[in-house]
């Protein structure tokens, strides 16, 4: 994203060149220079990702309820070869220690605790992240009763779709809500629309390394930023135009917050 903005303006830059209008080809060099090293050397990236993952870079504290639910958000999976088994990717990592650290803190209050693992198989790899992610939490030591899969979920607008039908089932007191540090915005907006009020849980956090070099790590977490700016403007847009499915305007679950 961040690359195709920048080759766009260099395109630009060259086509008013060759119209013969130096002066703005100049101009608009100049700032796809300024804006390249603006992302590439850490600003922009660190300003969007500290906007995007300040609130939530807290641990949560969690009043645990009678009855509990815990929603992991996927992350995709990944293999090395085709004949490899299917791993979680980096990111998921960070959600799926958070999520079992939560189901053992829940366990020692004494209530139900159930871990909703939200994720299908969106890069066709024959089998569905949660699936995946599931046999991690059992190994991890939570119990095959107190997981529950959802495996057709492609994005997070359809995660928060489908958990609102488990949420009409087990009735939860207490409601938490695992993914990246830079996702909780945009999923917490879905979350919320669907009739749910979750406390949110930061798996991860990522952050730009400034420097006066460019960094191509820089570009990739820009458009990481942007993408979730991106999906909050489309759902006020498509909310504003009526084109968000199965909105949910009754009570909201309860956080769960002391």
């Amino acid at each position: 994203m961040s690359l195709s903005l920048l080759g766009l303006l260099v395109l630009f830059s060259f086509a008013a060149g060759r119209a013969g209008w130096r002066w703005l080809a100049r101009s608009i060099g100049v700032i796809a220079l300024a804006l390249f090293l603006a992302v590439a050397c850490g600003p922009v990236p660190a300003w969007l990702l500290g906007h995007l993952q300040r609130e939530y870079s807290a641990t949560p504290f969690v009043h645990w309820s009678p009855r509990n639910v815990i929603v992991l958000l996927g992350a995709g999976t990944a293999r090395i070869d085709d004949d490899g088994p299917l791993r979680p990717t980096l990111f998921a990592n960070g959600r799926i220690l958070e999520a079992v650290t939560l189901y053992r803190s829940c366990k020692l209050s004494g209530g139900q605790c159930l871990i909703f693992v939200s994720g299908g198989d969106a890069q066709h790899h024959g089998t569905a992240e949660s699936t995946v992610y599931a046999g991690i939490l059992a190994k991890l030591g939570v119990a095959p009763q107190d997981i529950q899969t959802e495996t057709q979920s492609t994005n997070t607008f359809d995660n928060a779709r489908y958990s609102r039908g488990l949420m009409l089932v087990c009735d939860p007191q207490t409601l938490v809500l695992v993914t990246s540090g830079a996702h909780l915005r945009r999923s917490l907006l879905y979350f919320q629309h669907f009739g749910m009020r979750p406390i949110p849980a930061s798996g991860d956090v990522v952050s730009a390394t400034l420097g006066f070099w460019p960094q191509a790590a820089n570009l990739e977490l820009c458009d990481l930023a942007l993408h979730e700016y991106i999906g909050v403007a489309q759902f006020h847009v498509y909310e504003a135009l009526g084109w968000n499915t199965m909105p949910v305007r009754g009570p909201m679950k309860p956080s769960g917050r002391a």
